[in-house]
């Protein structure tokens, strides 16, 4: 009956030593290829099998090697060293072995003559025949099938082979099923999907096999693009194991974070290298899907009891800060189509948190408080706010919804306005507005603008760390400024103290700050700070000096006065 290979290895080492045709017996250490499951050593034999010639030439001169790397060329590939990758596999491969021995698996539909070897002449009709079988009776039907039943007298003749298909074979020709099957629409020149993703190991798996029979079937790809990420380790770069402990199980952190905080992290992280995850760097995904969530909680309550089709205020009467705003939303969204159309979803998620908390957070939605708080409920200052407000979150609610997909849902159900069921079956927002080059409050001018705040923000958390000052508003600020930035400054004449949240700004030229001037990070700025000595407005909360000189309303100031009971502020600027 034989012996076990191992166990026969050394008997028929002494059969040789016996018959003197022994040269040499040595034991040696060297790399071995084991299973990956069982850690056994692996037994090669030498068996029959069926293969894809790759240089066999074709009727149409080409080969399958010559097709395929001609794939890769049209092929557009991200990250980009992928296609050298599988341009290096596809010319150095050997001819593609599609056939196995397995007990389960596609079989593969052959009958062979028994002395000369060859294919049934009818094989390619008798494979559609034995489909049919397996159409009704399942995969086992070609086991459990009689060849008599196909061949008649001819069975005797032939063997009913029990090889099944590489499984890669199986995958690689998902395209045909698919394309031309279940899914044949939009594909007019020909079925090619728009882009397979996969781990960087499907170079050589179902990017490879798909690639081989497409190229076989169709003489193409069966793809436009390819997407490779690469894989899941923790925050050490160790690989995911159950025997270390650091395993984060997706839905885990569904049930405890949410599905969205999964969603962001993986858009967030740069997935052309290995994807470091642990309940650290989750929890760190939580913070930012915070600040943007809360950014959107803030754009939608003061958008309360605003209808876009009553009280929408036409661009070119709003206030220029929030033309700005408009504009700004609009540069942005254009970087976010050109970072999802190029699989850059960690960019996307950047932009956009970046913006909710710099431009908006840090910037615009601090100084529009102001407005919105205290300005006539239907003031031109106060609609025109909740128009840009209005036209960011139909922008933001979109931006983000490939990404956090159940909180888009959630905003759009609360937006006010006529809308359909759902944010997915919308396209980018079309109502945001680009600001003339021609116009005076320009992107340069409100740059500068958001410098010269960051610098003074700076220098209040000094004076309020050194209990100079308390809250903004107790502040009076003096800018020392180049003459420059004196002029542009000075294009917001009263208004400036709005942009700046203190109740009194003073611009002055930069050659008069006295030798207490405090030189800010920003070249050409000097300023001074000082606590007011004004009474607070109780409504707005500024220290100004027409506070309690108002016997009716001894509280409050008359800015809040002419609010309250006349025609209400006017504001151009801020």
């Amino acid at each position: 009956g034989g012996q076990f290979i191992w166990k026969a290895n050394p008997a028929i080492v002494e059969k040789l030593r016996e018959v003197g045709a022994l040269l040499k017996h040595e034991s040696i250490q060297h790399s071995y290829m084991h299973c990956w499951r069982h850690k056994t050593p692996l037994i090669y034999r030498a068996t029959a099998q069926w293969f894809v010639g790759m240089d066999k030439v074709a009727h149409d001169g080409s080969s399958l090697r010559r097709r395929a790397l001609d794939a890769i060329e049209q092929t557009e590939f991200v990250p980009a060293w992928g296609q050298a990758r599988l341009h290096g596999m596809i010319a150095g491969r050997p001819d593609w072995c599609i056939s196995r021995q397995r007990t389960w698996g596609v079989p593969i539909p052959f009958f062979l003559h028994k002395e000369s070897g060859e294919l049934h002449p009818r094989t390619v009709e008798l494979m559609e025949v034995v489909a049919q079988h397996v159409e009704q009776g399942g995969i086992e039907a070609w086991s459990k099938l009689d060849a008599a039943e196909l061949l008649g007298d001819e069975a005797a003749q032939y063997e009913k082979i029990s090889d099944t298909l590489d499984v890669w074979f199986d995958s690689g020709t998902t395209h045909w099923h698919v394309m031309r099957g279940s899914h044949p629409m939009g594909h007019d020149n020909g079925p090619r999907a728009d882009l397979y993703l996969e781990g960087s190991d499907q170079h050589r798996g179902w990017f490879h096999s798909s690639l081989l029979t497409g190229s076989a079937i169709d003489g193409y790809a069966p793809y436009k693009g390819l997407l490779t990420h690469g894989f899941v380790v923790d925050e050490n770069g160790r690989k995911m194991s159950k025997s270390l402990g650091n395993v984060v199980a997706p839905q885990e952190v569904t049930d405890s974070l949410g599905a969205d905080i999964l969603r962001l992290w993986v858009a967030s992280t740069d997935y052309s290298g290995e994807m470091a995850v642990s309940k650290v760097i989750l929890q760190r995904s939580a913070d930012s899907y915070r600040r943007i969530r809360n950014t959107a909680r803030f754009l939608l309550s003061n958008l309360d009891g605003f209808d876009p089709a009553q009280h929408q205020v036409p661009v070119d009467q709003m206030i220029a800060l929030d033309r700005w705003a408009i504009d700004r939303a609009l540069l942005l969204q254009w970087e976010i189509e050109e970072a999802y159309g190029t699989y850059k979803f960690w960019n996307v998620y950047q932009k956009v948190h970046n913006f909710c908390v710099q431009e908006l957070g840090g910037f615009y939605l601090d100084i529009i408080k102001d407005r919105q708080y205290t300005t006539g409920a239907d003031s031109l200052p106060r609609r025109s706010c909740q128009t840009a407000l209005y036209h960011i979150a139909e922008a933001l609610v979109r931006w983000i919804a490939p990404i956090l997909s159940f909180t888009a849902d959630e905003i759009w159900q609360y937006l006010p306005g006529e809308r359909n069921e759902s944010v997915m079956l919308n396209t980018w927002y079309e109502g945001l507005a680009e600001l003339p080059a021609s116009v005076e409050l320009g992107r340069e001018f409100w740059g500068k603008v958001m410098a010269v705040k960051a610098a003074v923000n700076k220098e209040l958390e000094t004076q309020r760390a050194a209990k100079t000052i308390g809250g903004n508003l107790q502040a009076e600020v003096t800018l020392y400024a180049e003459d420059t930035l004196v002029s542009d400054l000075a294009k917001l004449g009263s208004e400036l103290r709005f942009v700046l949240i203190t109740s009194a700004v003073t611009v002055a030229p930069l050659a008069k700050a006295p030798a207490e001037a405090v030189q800010s990070e920003l070249p050409g700025l000097k300023l001074q700070i000082s606590k007011t000595g004004h009474a607070k407005c109780g409504r707005c909360w500024h220290h100004l000096p027409d506070v309690g000189m108002h016997s009716a309303h001894p509280e409050i100031c008359g800015r809040c006065i002419e609010n309250i009971e006349g025609e209400g502020e006017v504001r151009h600027h801020a």
